[in-house]
């Protein structure tokens, strides 16, 4: 079974400044590389059924046309171009020149068609790494109950796109399944975008960023994580651990502190986050890379890309209380927002020439990403409510591997039973019993805020 579709003439551009970021990081995780797939799974609309899987290939045939991004792959520089003659050997991981995108104007998208569990389906289509250069940067299962398809799964590379990229993607081909087609054009697609950002316009945008990371660089630690433990505790196994709190103590606690003090739960979320991450390194000045999904633009906000990239946000942690540390993080949190629309290449040259200078290597190796698409804040649970919840909180380890470009990544995810905090973490650098502790300490630093000053300075 296959989607056939056919756009507009091939091309090729740069790599933008989204999918450059993240094709560092595929390159210093491969072959573990597929620990950045993802995927979706829709439910087809009642009023779209019955849907044949012919009709299906057509619709999604349909959506791989409208959106550039899910057929482009990683290609060569066109001959000539400067700076690149010595070619891309292709493949996470490789070294060489950097790759440019390449889009296809027709082709063939191979599909997956089962009777089983279409969340089962997702996570078996996303198991394996992407072959950046040769495959379809889109895997496609679909689900068939009583002769005819029930659901659609969608896996992205994530060069492809991000996660408000893949929600565009999902939105896009519900409304084709109901309507047969989608009005106006389609919104500008990642070689548009590299385009954009090699222009004046867009290196006046990454100027402005580049003096936000060079300021940073020159006062925050050169590395957050620094210390390596020569045994980690626990199992034998992989370093890289993955800890799961799922917590609906901590989402009420984290409502509240945003409803009283008039911010977003994803700012509460992140000073709480560096606090401890300062508590548990030693600094005094924290700093975490927020995963931005940089949609400020009109024309951006519906495109099927990946534009989320980090932003630096550093956070003083001399003295004062909670509530202190949560007044200058809003400030700190716009700047690190600002940030997070810059030229990797820049980041790489500043990152270089000032630890030259400090006679350090400059990465924080600390990252926070708040994967939820909407917020909610609500100052109405009591006390007592928030505290017997502290009793449904659970912790699981659902991952384990060898690599992983970072030694600290925190994300955050709206879950049935509550808040979900994931730590990722190096268990050289931050061992299992030292993980499990921090979200722990994490969850109740927060529902100790959410009802008194915590006047003491945290940990």
């Amino acid at each position: 079974m296959e989607i056939r579709f056919s756009g507009s003439r091939p091309d090729t551009a740069p790599l933008t400044w989204g999918q450059r970021a993240i094709w560092d990081t595929i390159r210093k995780t491969a072959p573990d590389d597929r620990y950045f797939n993802f995927g979706r799974v829709l439910a087809v609309p009642r009023r779209a059924r019955p849907l044949t899987v012919a009709r299906a290939a057509e619709v999604l045939g349909a959506l791989v046309e409208r959106h550039g991004s899910l057929r482009t792959r990683l290609g060569r520089a066109p001959h000539g171009t400067p700076g690149t003659d010595h070619g891309w050997p292709g493949g996470a991981g490789a070294g060489g020149a950097e790759p440019w995108q390449v889009l296809a104007t027709a082709g063939a998208v191979p599909v997956t068609v089962s009777d089983g569990d279409p969340e089962r389906l997702r996570d078996v289509l996303a198991e394996t790494a992407f072959d950046y250069e040769r495959e379809w940067p889109l895997r496609v299962g679909l689900v068939v109950e009583n002769g005819e398809v029930a659901h659609i799964v969608l896996v992205f590379c994530h060069l492809a796109a991000d996660g408000l990229g893949a929600e565009a993607a999902v939105r896009d081909l519900r409304l084709l399944l109901l309507r047969g087609s989608l009005a106006g054009p389609p919104p500008p697609s990642p070689l548009d975008l590299a385009r954009w950002q090699c222009s004046e316009a867009g290196r006046k945008v990454a100027d402005a960023a580049a003096e936000h990371w060079e300021s940073g660089y020159r006062r925050i630690p050169p590395t957050m994580f620094d210390r390596r433990v020569a045994t980690p505790p626990g199992p034998p196994g992989p370093p890289i651990w993955r800890a799961r709190l799922v917590s609906r103590a901590m989402d009420l606690a984290v409502q509240r502190i945003a409803a009283v003090y008039g911010t977003s739960t994803s700012t509460v979320l992140l000073t709480a986050a560096s606090a401890l991450a300062g508590s548990v390194t030693g600094h005094d000045v924290c700093a975490m890379l927020p995963i931005v999904g940089n949609r400020f633009r009109g024309d951006t906000a519906t495109a099927v890309t990946t534009l989320s990239q980090e932003g630096l946000f550093v956070l003083d942690l001399h003295g004062g209380g909670f509530t202190d540390l949560l007044r200058a993080a809003r400030p700190a949190a716009l700047r690190a927002y600002r940030s997070a629309y810059h030229d990797p290449r820049d980041r790489d040259r500043i990152a270089g020439r000032v630890g030259r200078e400090r006679g350090a290597t400059i990465h924080p190796y600390c990252c926070f990403n708040d994967m939820r698409f909407a917020d909610r804040v609500d100052a109405s649970p009591d006390e007592p409510t928030v505290r017997r919840a502290l009793e449904e909180t659970t912790l699981t380890w659902p991952l384990s591997q060898e690599r992983l470009n970072c030694r600290f990544c925190l994300h955050v995810t709206g879950e049935p039973g509550g808040l979900g905090v994931s730590l990722t973490a190096d268990t050289r650098h931050l061992p299992r019993p030292a993980m499990e502790r921090y979200l722990l300490d994490l969850e109740s630093l927060l529902v100790e805020a959410a009802f008194r000053e915590v006047l003491e300075p945290v940990g």
